[in-house]
Formats: C-alpha cells, sequence, structure tokens
C-alpha cells in the first residue's frame, strides 16, 4: 500500500442512458461518502446513548471545467436512469487496481463568472450496492 496524490483521480460514469461508463472529461475534484443510518436504542437503566445500523449508503461530489463537446453528466441528471460508475482514486499508478464501482442517479451544475472558468459540479447518490476493489 502507498499513499496517493490526487491528480490521477478519474470519475467514469454512463453518459447516455444504455452507455457504457466513459471517462468524465476535465474534473478536478470528487469526494465519496459511506455513512451508515443509526437508531437510537436508548432504554431506561441505559449508562449511555445506545444505537443500532440501519443501512448504508454512498453518495458522493465531484467538480470541474465545463466541456462544450460533450454532453458530459447533463444527460445523466436530467433523464432520471441510474448510470454506472467506476472511480479511481489513482487510474495511472494503480491501474484497475483499487476503484469503486456501482450504479447511481447523478446531479449536474454548471456555473461561470466574469473572472473565472466555467464550471460545472454535481452529485451523486448510489442506486446499488457500491462496491470497494480489490
Amino acid at each position: 500500500m502507498s499513499r496517493l496524490a490526487g491528480r490521477n483521480g478519474r470519475l467514469y460514469a454512463g453518459i447516455g442512458s444504455a452507455g457504457t461508463a466513459e471517462p468524465i472529461a476535465f474534473l478536478s475534484k470528487w469526494s465519496l461518502k459511506f455513512t451508515t443510518d443509526k437508531y437510537d436504542v436508548t432504554a431506561f437503566g441505559d449508562t449511555t446513548k445506545v444505537y443500532v445500523a440501519g443501512l448504508p449508503d454512498c453518495q458522493g461530489d465531484y467538480s470541474g471545467f465545463y466541456d462544450n463537446a460533450t454532453a458530459q453528466l447533463y444527460t445523466a441528471a436530467t433523464d432520471g436512469v441510474a448510470r454506472k460508475f467506476y472511480l479511481y482514486p489513482d487510474i495511472v499508478g494503480n491501474p484497475a487496481a483499487n476503484y469503486w464501482f456501482g450504479t447511481a442517479i447523478f446531479d449536474f451544475s454548471v456555473d461561470g463568472d466574469l473572472g473565472g472558468s466555467v464550471n460545472i459540479s454535481g452529485s451523486f447518490a448510489g442506486a446499488s450496492a457500491v462496491t470497494k476493489v480489490p
């Protein structure tokens, strides 16, 4: 195992509703968050709060720069169909060895300003189990 620099990360996602997962162009940031529902089951006589675990959840975010030559994730965000995705923390130094995959529902935002670039950002939420390989 080694530490990784973020510069070689890559998000692949199905842009079309039946398409294969393709690299999303010009992204510069991603995040992936795994959480589990927690239910308070504290009862009389307990000396601390007590919780039990519910269902796990996976959600993520991405951001980068707008590319007018591709749909990026706009189509995925507007048709409501879950897409295959693969998230590689390092596609170059660690090819195909460590990644997360599943299906997700995507959101998409675009913004720009006078003194900067046109940017994209969005989020996604697991529509199936999200698995880490290996």
